[in-house]
């Protein structure tokens, strides 16, 4: 049985994770696949460094030149990060009529497009489904399980840092700025947190989401990102006691061929499964026309999890092989992109506003909402005893982004509402 050999981009966690899977269930991939899989040669940062796993000298390289052009090479698997000059490598390699897999969203929101049309021409695959929610199989699921459905809503917690500081604020009231430096100590923020905590991370990724499910284009610029830099416990406080949890949510819908994607800290009734998602842990949720609400939970990062997802890429990518169907994959988007406007973008919303305390004021504020046919769900007012004003929350009916807009324009001129505290998505 010839073996397939693998080219390795990036020895870090995620590739050591790589090397000890493909290393350590070789009897279990060989029945999966017909031949054994071999990693060929590693790219490495420095040759000489001490590593958790052994890795023979002679296959590192700080070359990765000596592993785009190595004729052997069937495979690439990239795990090394960067953009613009990884995006260089995966090029050259399709060209040279390789295989790659990849992990990295970056990438893939930025550039996937171009990438997936070069691997089309070249008749190459590539996978790229630890990109998202890293253990959680959900590229494979959008692109094959839904494949006889109509997509019309994915909804997910895609990005664990935010989800575990959420998470702290809710269960321990503690403050963000706390739980940030917490998350930091522990690994789970980066120094420079910004990527994750202003939902960055979050938009890259459902940019890919959206693009597979919706079969169109979409860009990262189409994506509208808020992040969590401003959630308080005091929003945290009021919506626990209505009843509902804080996630930073990512929604992509689709309604008669216009699509909408948004990044955003979202009020989650607490009866819906996505608010019991805590900690580091990711879901994505997703509603098809014929197969209705489905959801898929798991480790959303980490060396193993993100490494498994790697690992089955790189094992459909060798069935492809032997059957001869390579670059066959349904990745690439054939439906025209069409956004939806502002009024076209319909939710609840929750609206926490700190008001003159006295007689008329709640009915001037309701008159606003009027004014711009946003109808009530419900209002609630109460005395906040450290501040001489009182306190007004209102979660509205469905209404459309563009008329929200208007009342909080209007809430600027209006002399008894001193502060718009905060406004909140609502789902569920």
């Amino acid at each position: 049985m010839k073996p397939i050999k693998v080219g390795l981009l990036g020895l870090g966690t995620v590739g050591t994770g790589v090397v000890r899977i493909v290393e350590g269930h070789q009897d279990d991939l060989q029945s999966q696949v017909g031949s054994p899989i071999v990693i060929e040669k590693v790219l490495v940062q420095n040759k000489n460094k001490s590593r958790s796993i052994p890795i023979d000298a002679d296959k590192m390289t700080e070359d990765p030149w000596e592993i785009i052009r190595h004729p052997e090479i069937d495979v690439i698997v990239e795990v090394m990060g960067g953009v613009e000059q990884t995006k260089e490598y995966i090029l050259e390699a399709l060209e040279r009529g390789k295989h790659v897999v990849t992990a990295n969203k970056d990438l893939m929101a930025m550039h996937g497009t171009e990438i997936l049309e070069k691997a089309k021409r070249h008749q190459c695959d590539i996978l790229y489904e630890a990109s998202v929610a890293g253990g959680i199989p959900i590229l494979r699921t959008l692109v094959e399980g839904f494949s006889s459905d109509r997509i019309t809503k994915i909804m997910g917690i895609v990005n664990g840092t935010t989800n575990y500081i959420l998470t702290k604020m809710s269960q321990e009231g503690a403050s963000y700025a706390d739980v940030l430096k917490e998350a930091q100590d522990l690994g789970y923020a980066e120094s420079d947190p910004t990527s994750d905590v202003e939902g960055l991370d979050a938009a890259r990724k459902m940019t890919i989401l959206a693009t597979l499910g919706f079969h169109a284009n979409v860009a990262l610029e189409d994506v509208s990102a808020q992040g969590i830099s401003s959630v308080t416990k005091e929003d945290i406080t009021y919506a626990k006691r209505l009843g509902y949890e804080v996630k930073l949510l990512g929604i992509a819908e689709r309604q008669d061929d216009l699509i909408s994607v948004s990044v955003q800290p979202t009020m989650v009734k607490q009866s819906h499964p996505i608010a019991s998602v805590n900690g580091v842990f990711n879901a994505v949720y997703v509603h098809g026309e014929a197969v209705g609400e489905t959801m898929f939970y798991g480790a959303g990062a980490g060396e193993l999890p993100t490494a498994t997802s790697i690992v089955a890429d790189l094992v459909a990518v060798v069935k492809n092989i032997k059957l001869g169907v390579n670059g066959k994959q349904s990745g690439v988007a054939y439906k025209e992109k069409k956004l939806k406007t502002d009024e076209q973008i319909s939710s609840k919303y929750f609206l926490l506003l700190q008001v003159a305390d006295r007689a008329g004021v709640l009915a001037r504020i309701t008159q606003v909402f009027a004014d711009f046919e946003v109808s009530l769900e419900s209002v609630l007012q109460q005395p906040n005893p450290s501040i001489a004003q009182a306190e007004i929350i209102v979660i509205t009916h469905d209404a459309n982004k563009a008329a929200i807009q208007k009342v909080l324009a209007s809430f600027e001129s209006l002399d008894v509402v001193h502060k718009v505290k905060s406004v909140y998505r609502v789902e569920g």
